[in-house]
């Protein structure tokens, strides 16, 4: 039985705010409000512009965050009023035509541009606010109040039972898609109290023997998710009617449609295919 790996998508990403003075290769993702620029090569595959490429586009008044860097490569998130003749879309659109380490820095890319779009002016005084010379920050001048890029914390998780698993569909999902629930951390909530909580509240299940196994961004708009399996404990399926469509009890061996290996739910299902011994599919 061959064990599964869980992605690091940005390991080697050195996260910077202030530019070097040598200039490395560049990678630009483009970004009209919070939708990327979309251009897929000859394979129908995506990847973020180059300096030359983004040189064209830019215009004088497009913000420009410097990102950070992988070895020599310096990564850019550009947030631009308009690109004629161009298309934008939502970064569900490189699902299956990029790699994990891409996919994982456009997520922060976006989450950088909108975070600057959001932040201009303080919440408390309502003053302007300028960015940080060290940090990601935005700071207002007058309170000094210190704005942070906002990330969600959130759980997901799969329950199982023996070689069963505990699949939902949400309200809005595509007909026939299932997938490990998920939700997020109330003020005052541990993680672990949130997994319980949120498994009760969704499917009216009680679970136990609670298992972390790693985390993902997620940038739809600003979660980081936290993922575990946990064992089924007691009580019969309840749906939460205003969030699940459905959910049921599915074999290992015969899964109906689930997420694709980019997301985090399937990464968690097929660390548990992994560890029953059974196949896991490659798409």
């Amino acid at each position: 039985m061959s064990l599964f790996v869980w992605p690091a998508a940005t390991t080697d990403f050195v996260a910077e705010v202030q530019e070097p003075e040598t200039v490395g290769e560049g990678c630009y993702f483009v970004f009209k409000g919070s939708e990327l620029l979309l251009r897929f090569d000859a394979q129908n595959q995506w990847l973020p512009l180059d300096r030359e490429q983004a040189g064209a586009l830019i215009q004088p008044g497009d913000k420009v965050h410097y990102m950070g860097r992988i070895d020599t490569t310096q990564y850019y998130a550009v947030e631009t009023a308009d690109v004629p003749a161009e298309t934008f879309g939502g970064l569900r659109r490189l699902v299956g035509h990029t790699d994990h380490l891409t996919f994982s820095l456009a997520g922060r890319a976006v989450q950088i541009v909108d975070w600057y779009r959001t932040h201009q002016f303080c919440g408390r005084c309502g003053q302007p606010a300028v960015e940080h010379q060290r940090d990601r920050a935005m700071v207002c001048k007058d309170c000094k109040i210190h704005n942070y890029p906002r990330l969600s914390p959130s759980i997901i998780v799969l329950i199982h039972k023996g070689e069963q698993v505990l699949l939902a569909r949400g309200q809005r999902f595509p007909e026939g898609m299932y997938s490990t629930l998920a939700g997020f951390v109330e003020p005052g909530e541990s993680i672990e109290e949130t997994v319980i909580r949120e498994v009760k509240e969704e499917v009216g299940v009680s679970v136990k023997n609670l298992e972390y196994y790693g985390s993902q961004p997620w940038p739809f708009p600003n979660s980081l998710m936290l993922g575990f399996h946990a064992e089924y404990d007691s009580g019969e399926i309840v749906l939460q009617e205003e969030e699940i469509a459905d959910a049921q009890w599915f074999d290992c061996a015969q899964l109906p449609s689930i997420p694709g290996k980019v997301a985090i739910s399937r990464w968690l299902i097929d660390a548990h295919l992994t560890r029953l011994g059974l196949p896991v599919a490659e798409k």
